[in-house]
């Protein structure tokens, strides 16, 4: 979403842009294919978004493209840039410049033509030298920004499938309608938009749907806010808009334990909202209170037995493998977790990230194979001394799926 919202920008300001999905639903195999791809489109300025476990693979195809057309500059944004900063220009050498937290004005800037030394939000080079210039304000209209170019991404949407079991009308979406939160869990990185949080308006909202209704003949959207409900007046008014003209949309978002009343579960269920998403990570108490304060079991049962009593389908999102992890607390947790009656469960597998507030303790309290390819929350490359191994934890993860499923 974030390649896509900046490509549209460029779009309007003038600029021909391509999109190319290197894990879409019609790339080619490998480095040298992907290459060969956004080569044949003789750009100007290659942009790679760049998540950890990806960024190594992209840094890999911007010295290709680089080997083969010196003059093309590559630029690498994303929450891995935004993390790590001029670090990465020091030691990955086929970098230009480094676009750190939004993109869209930052890029564009660039690509027309304005002097690097006078744009916010860049580090760059200078022969030698690494330059990193002032920090650049986060945008405060979001309503100004184009939806996002959708239709960039060849096989969108059939080719685009959303997870299983979080659906019934087919083909499915995914957009975005705020930036930030102001929440600090231990374990998310908060690189890219910081603590602040910003927000799109419920007219605007309603028009993106609508385009994503009428322009693809999308069915579902999955909405992939971190906090979509916390601004209470503008779900209201979303809700009240999709309910008196309706899209013929579901949707799926997520709600925080504790702040989510009987009221607003009817006015997202009316609006058309199939499933809800809580955040709980542990059943462990003294996990909880470490890595996700203010929130509490007892909220928990409660925030669920209220969606399901709504009719909503309920989504728990849970961790295995932070600092202080125990066999016991797997097991409190897989309980906790049977006991709720969830109708899907998602389980990530603990990675740390550079971004993220527990970075800096991670080593002391176990084992750390810091290979940015696994970094994903797919593998466990992180585990806590508190865990005989790594093959246990694979162990105790493979037994909870399998319970739940």
């Amino acid at each position: 979403l974030g390649l896509l919202s900046i490509a549209a920008y460029l779009k309007k300001e003038g600029h021909r842009v391509v999109v190319h999905d290197c894990l879409g639903p019609h790339a080619p195999e490998g480095i040298k294919a992907n290459v060969d791809a956004v080569l044949k489109h003789n750009p100007e300025m290659v942009g790679f978004s760049a998540t950890t476990s990806g960024f190594l693979d992209a840094h890999d195809m911007a010295a290709m493209i680089k080997s083969r057309s010196p003059e093309v500059k590559a630029v690498f944004g994303g929450v891995h840039v935004s993390a790590l900063g001029d670090s990465l220009m020091k030691n990955f050498g086929s970098i230009d410049f480094l676009c750190p937290g939004e993109g869209e004005i930052t890029i564009s800037e660039l690509a027309s033509g304005k002097d690097p030394a006078a744009i916010d939000g860049l580090i760059w080079r200078n022969g030698d030298r690494i330059i990193t210039n002032a920090t650049r304000l986060p945008l405060d209209d979001l309503d100004g920004l184009p939806f996002p170019a959708y239709e960039d991404l060849e096989g969108f949407p059939r080719g685009y499938n959303l997870p299983l079991f979080s659906f019934i009308n087919f083909p499915g979406a995914t957009m975005s309608t705020s930036r930030g939160c102001p929440y600090q869990c231990s374990y998310c990185d908060r690189s890219v938009f910081r603590r602040s949080y910003r927000y799109n308006s419920p007219e605007y909202i309603y028009e993106h749907m609508k385009y994503l209704r009428v322009r693809f003949g999308v069915r579902h959207i999955n909405i992939y806010d971190d906090l979509f409900t916390l601004n209470r007046p503008r779900i209201a008014e979303l809700c009240r808009m999709l309910a008196a003209n309706p899209l013929g949309i579901n949707f799926n978002c997520a709600v925080r334990v504790g702040h989510t009343d009987d009221d607003l579960l009817k006015m997202l269920k009316d609006a058309g909202c199939l499933m809800v998403s809580v955040g709980i990570e542990s059943a462990d108490q003294s996990m909880l209170e470490r890595h996700k304060a203010g929130v509490s079991l007892d909220d928990v049962r409660d925030t669920v037995a209220r969606i399901k009593a709504c009719g909503l389908r309920a989504k728990g999102l849970f961790m295995m493998g932070l600092p202080g992890e125990t066999e016991e607390s797997v097991r409190k947790t897989s309980d906790f977790v049977m006991s709720l009656e969830l109708d899907d469960m998602n389980m990530s597998k603990f990675t740390p990230f550079p971004g993220a507030p527990i970075w800096s303790e991670i080593r002391s309290e176990g084992t750390f194979n810091e290979n940015w390819r696994l970094m994903n929350c797919l593998n466990f490359v992180y585990v806590p001394d508190t865990i005989a191994s790594k093959e246990r934890l694979d162990f105790l993860y493979n037994q909870h799926v399998k319970r739940f499923y």
